[in-house]
């Protein structure tokens, strides 16, 4: 059955919506959504429809021919929804849920769900968000897209989302609260980190279905997020162009982490339909062991030779940033690709805009080798306390950079 579904939806989106029968007849509108109660994200069973004579009625979801443009049934007969709900074990999301206060385990108020987030999940949907900010509650009223235009006129601002993963919010029986597991710290807004902790939650099918339905971009940010195991087992499964589309967006050491833990020959077939020189950024990591300096670094930095002024090098950083995996400093080489020097972001955005970089980069540079062990890499970490470490080779050229974060994979590897 083709429903046509989005990727994403409000419970927004779907209240006091107009129900249609196949002959094109209004049956009534969305007056709920009702989900299982099953953990950790509960599944939409169906609708509430209620008719023009008020009475309600429940619409299961394989009865929808159609949810967009219009919801459109299947059948004309509607069930009876007294007699569905005292059969199920499920949530009446309106009623139960919606303008519910969520308390912290100490028992004070935090806020007001404003919203329901759910997610696609092959066929259907999946409560995976409370939406608990303004935003959510401009949406509820119809106002969104004015509060997007005011504010952006006024302060060029956009108001975010304020999400909470479902997984974390208990329901309580006989009361109009809701229960947080967690501290009020973990209200925060979509990030690929939340999307790929729904991925790591779910069964190995509905897992496929959500990674496959992400465009090339998020699902390179998810899968940077989703444990190595998992990492594999869905890149295995990806059609070999998309496969390469995504791992041509992730990190240059991200990438090569997960194409060592893959077959030889899938990896080169991946890389094969790559861009040819990020495919050899990633080749030229493949060949260093995992636990040497050369397996921790990447290639996306900055580089520059010393006569390029500083006006010319900030027009390069704000270019190439959005490819770049380091970007607290440059890195100073000659013709050669020797390093000559580092300069931080501070020094560079402090300097005169005319001056070369050879009159503000640092000379003596703390580096590793290309085959130094990851113990010495962090120790050198531990020592100096810079957020980033070039890396050399025997002839002292530049050969990739070691973030902060790689360091901390190292150190607490289960921590995500």
């Amino acid at each position: 059955m083709e429903q046509n579904l989005r990727q994403f939806y409000f419970f927004s989106d779907f209240l006091n919506r107009k129900v249609y029968s196949p002959s094109g007849k209004r049956a009534g509108k969305v007056a709920d959504l009702v989900a299982e109660r099953i953990e950790p994200y509960p599944m939409i069973l169906g609708m509430v429809i209620q008719t023009k004579g008020r009475k309600k009625f429940f619409l299961p979801w394989e009865r929808m021919l159609q949810v967009e443009p219009r919801i459109i049934l299947s059948e004309e007969d509607l069930l009876d929804l007294t007699t569905f709900l005292a059969a199920k074990d499920v949530v009446l999301l309106r009623d139960e849920v919606m303008d519910k206060q969520i308390v912290d385990t100490y028992g004070a108020k935090v806020v007001r769900v404003n919203d329901l987030h759910f997610l696609r999940v092959e066929s259907r949907l999946r409560l995976v968000h409370v939406d608990v900010g303004f935003r959510g509650l401009m949406r509820r009223v119809g106002w969104e897209r004015a509060t997007d235009r005011v504010l952006e006129w006024l302060f060029s601002y956009k108001l975010p989302n304020q999400f909470i993963s479902w997984k974390y919010v208990q329901l309580l029986s006989g009361s109009d609260l809701l229960h947080l597991s967690v501290s009020q710290k973990k209200l925060s807004h979509l990030h690929p980190a939340d999307l790929a902790d729904i991925i790591e939650d779910l069964s190995g099918r509905e897992r496929s279905a959500i990674f496959h339905a992400l465009d090339p971009e998020t699902a390179a940010e998810t899968l940077e997020e989703i444990d190595p195991k998992i990492q594999k087992a869905l890149i295995e499964t990806t059609p070999l162009e998309k496969a390469s589309d995504i791992v041509e967006e992730m990190s240059p050491s991200d990438a090569a982490d997960l194409l060592g833990d893959l077959s030889e020959e899938r990896a080169e077939e991946i890389l094969e339909g790559m861009e040819q020189e990020r495919a050899e950024d990633v080749r030229e990591l493949l060949v260093h062991p995992d636990e040497s300096a050369g397996g921790l670094m990447t290639t996306a930095y900055l580089s520059l030779t010393p006569d390029i002024t500083v006006e010319a090098a900030i027009s390069r950083l704000k270019s190439e940033a959005p490819n770049l995996d380091i970007i607290d400093y440059i890195y100073v080489v000659d013709e050669e690709e020797a390093l000559q020097g580092v300069i931080s972001i501070r020094d560079l955005l402090t300097a005169h805009s005319q001056q070369p970089l050879s009159e503000i980069q640092t000379p003596r540079v703390v580096s590793v080798k290309l085959d130094e062990d990851q113990n010495e890499v962090v120790d050198a970490f531990a020592k100096y306390g810079f957020r980033a470490l070039p890396v050399l080779d025997d002839e002292n050229r530049l050969r990739g950079v070691i973030s902060f974060r790689s360091v901390l994979d190292v150190l607490a590897p289960d921590a995500g």
